[in-house]
């Protein structure tokens, strides 16, 4: 990895998000982007907010893009930046880019249909198609960074991102990129998402604490925190990275997956599903599971979720369960859907890099058999050769993603 782009509910960049993670400062708030009234049951999210969009492109052609795409292309000419690489260069046959998003352009979605309902089809705007799709991130960012090898974008609800980069990862390794740009972003801080997502009761409901509703792990979780955002890492074949003196962050080492056959909206109550990715990502990575030190949860804050993840840990762990770190930076961006996996990728690799875990905050009292090291409500320093990021996502669909430290 040797480019990393975020904006997020907790920072607008890479810089200002860790700074807020490894700090503990929440990004979720009262909702702006619409009028979230009384008579809402859930009132608060984790909005990116203050985002100058002029810097991603100029307001005509932000006509074309909806919310997703333009964090999706912010969060990518970030990464590019930092990277270091030409784009104008070489051969673009050799580049490619794989963003994922969970919900796509449901803003576009909306929008089109009030128009529709109040001033007839004639009224929709010809945009509508372009902006709405789900691979429009993927698309807008291969126009902008001259991608022209693999497109692809990954619909995999909570998963995307993770599921993304593990496809932009084995592309590379395969032989069938030099560079890819990878990750997920996601705009879904709307009335009809927010809506559905307190109607299935899914939601945390905290309207008198914002900052304390996400929760993960805690014995007084009681639901998500819908957040929006993108993050994207830039993953590079070895031999590439060090032919241009690139920065390297991290490795890839290994990538899993799986799927729980269980309930579309539920995980396998065991964490059998999820038990069964980070195993496959280790496999890949063949690397057995007492060699990690860090894993970067899912950990939504949900009753169901935190307890199939910390069931899944101890099953595949064993005694070893106790020798590591588990943290969720969910607790301070809110759950940002299919850019949560890029989201925290990001943020693993920078606690791999800095030593430093990003803490659970919030977790004041772990539900019974929590009795894992969640970094409760502090960062700690710690010396991390190898991490797991953990992605699940409604359908049943399980990532793991193993990285390393980069060692020469």
């Amino acid at each position: 990895m040797t480019g990393l782009g975020a904006i997020a509910s907790a920072g607008n960049s890479v810089a200002s998000l860790w700074d807020n993670l490894v700090h503990g400062r929440s990004g979720i708030d009262t909702i702006t982007l619409f009028d979230a009234n009384a008579d809402w049951g859930v009132r608060f999210a984790g909005e990116v907010r203050d985002f100058d969009f002029s810097t991603v492109t100029d307001a005509r052609e932000a006509r074309r893009f909806d919310r997703f795409a333009l964090l999706g292309l912010g969060a990518s000419l970030e990464a590019s930046r930092d990277c270091g690489f030409d784009f104008a260069s070489g051969d673009a046959y050799r580049r490619g880019v794989a963003l994922g998003s969970g919900i796509g352009g449901i803003g576009t979605i909306e929008m089109g249909i009030r128009s529709m309902l109040q001033a007839g089809c004639k009224k929709i705007s010809p945009f509508t198609v372009p902006r709405l799709m789900g691979n429009a991130a993927a698309g807008q960012v291969s126009i902008r960074l001259n991608l022209k090898g693999t497109n692809i974008s990954c619909a995999t609800a909570c998963a995307s991102g993770s599921h993304a980069i593990g496809t932009a990862f084995q592309l590379i390794q395969r032989g069938d990129a030099d560079l890819m740009v990878a990750g997920g972003a996601e705009a879904a801080v709307t009335p009809l998402c927010i809506g559905s997502f307190a109607s299935m009761k899914a939601l945390s409901t905290r309207n008198d604490a914002p900052k304390l509703a996400s929760r993960p792990f805690d014995k007084d979780r009681d639901g998500f925190v819908l957040s929006e955002g993108s993050a994207v890492v830039v993953l590079e074949d070895l031999d590439h990275a060090r032919r241009r003196g690139a920065h390297i962050y991290a490795e890839v080492l290994g990538y899993g997956s799986s799927g729980d056959a269980f309930h579309i909206a539920a995980p396998d109550d065991k964490g059998a599903g999820a038990q069964r990715a980070m195993a496959n990502a280790l496999d890949d990575a063949q690397l057995p599971p007492s060699s990690v030190d860090y894993i970067t949860a899912h950990g939504t804050s949900t009753p169901l979720g935190d307890s199939a993840e910390v069931a899944a840990v101890k099953n595949l762990f064993g005694a070893h369960a106790r020798k590591l770190a588990m943290s969720s930076t969910k607790s301070v961006t809110g759950h940002a859907l299919g850019a949560a996996g890029g989201i925290e990728t990001v943020a693993t690799v920078l606690a791999i890099e800095r030593g430093v875990l990003p803490p659970t905050i919030n977790l004041d009292n772990p539900d019974e058999g929590f009795d894992l090291d969640f970094v409760a409500n502090h960062a700690q320093e710690r010396k991390v050769q190898v991490a797991i990021n953990n992605s699940f996502g409604f359908g049943g669909h399980n990532t793991s993603i193993v990285l390393g430290r980069f060692n020469g």
